[in-house]
């Protein structure tokens, strides 16, 4: 089958769960060896039928990630009254969180995690704070050099939904110092994602829902 009929499937599966109302129940990121994951210095374009849209982070929210990747620093998590920065469309916040949180190393993950809180509210903001604080003391992914990569092959709006969309990744999870991965390929991954718009007319993700 070619990579283009296999995507072609994936978003006929992530449809036919929406539609079928399975599994809309919120869920926590997923968390080694099924892990957030952190976004390239230039996010990927997102491809949505006709029109092809390019994601560009706002300032404020590409230096908090570039912080936390050069760093590895990870916060104490503190409830944020409001998110340090957003996007300028909803298809835009979808795909550099997206992109974000599958792409990371065991050394990234917590930072990165952290910053997503950070640029998020309500659900997607408190799971991937809690996250952070699971995977910065997680020594299993340190002693294994765990990492996961992937791309954003769609980005959609559900059926019915004007600020939910459907996310399909594909994504391969390696680990440098351990056979646990060994012969694994990449695997597709579906997830929901909501976004709000808040202050300055800025779009920022209010849950993300791994289902798959």
């Amino acid at each position: 089958m070619t990579g283009r009929a296999n995507l072609a499937c994936a978003v006929a599966l992530a449809l036919a769960l929406v539609l079928n109302g399975c599994g809309l129940s919120p869920s926590t990121p997923r968390t080694a060896p099924s892990t957030p994951r952190t976004a390239p210095s230039t996010p990927r374009t997102v491809r949505t039928g006709a029109t092809t849209h390019a994601a560009r982070p706002s300032s404020t929210t590409a230096t908090l990630i570039a912080r936390a990747d050069r760093t590895h620093e990870v916060p104490t998590p503190v409830p944020l009254p409001h998110p340090v920065g957003g996007w300028r469309t909803a298809l835009q916040a979808v795909q550099v969180f997206a992109t974000t949180y599958i792409n990371w190393t065991a050394t990234t993950v917590s930072a990165r995690l952290q910053a997503l809180s950070e640029v998020s509210v309500g659900q997607a903001s408190s799971a991937t704070s809690l996250a952070a604080a699971q995977t910065a003391h997680d020594s299993t992914l340190r002693r294994g050099g765990i990492a996961n990569r992937g791309t954003v092959e769609s980005v959609a709006l559900a059926p019915g939904s004007t600020n939910r969309y459907v996310v399909v990744t594909e994504e391969r999870t390696t680990a440098a110092s351990s056979a646990a991965y060994d012969g694994l390929g990449p695997a597709w991954h579906v997830t929901l994602a909501t976004v709000t718009r808040i202050r300055g007319g800025l779009w920022v993700l209010s849950a993300w829902q791994p289902e798959s």
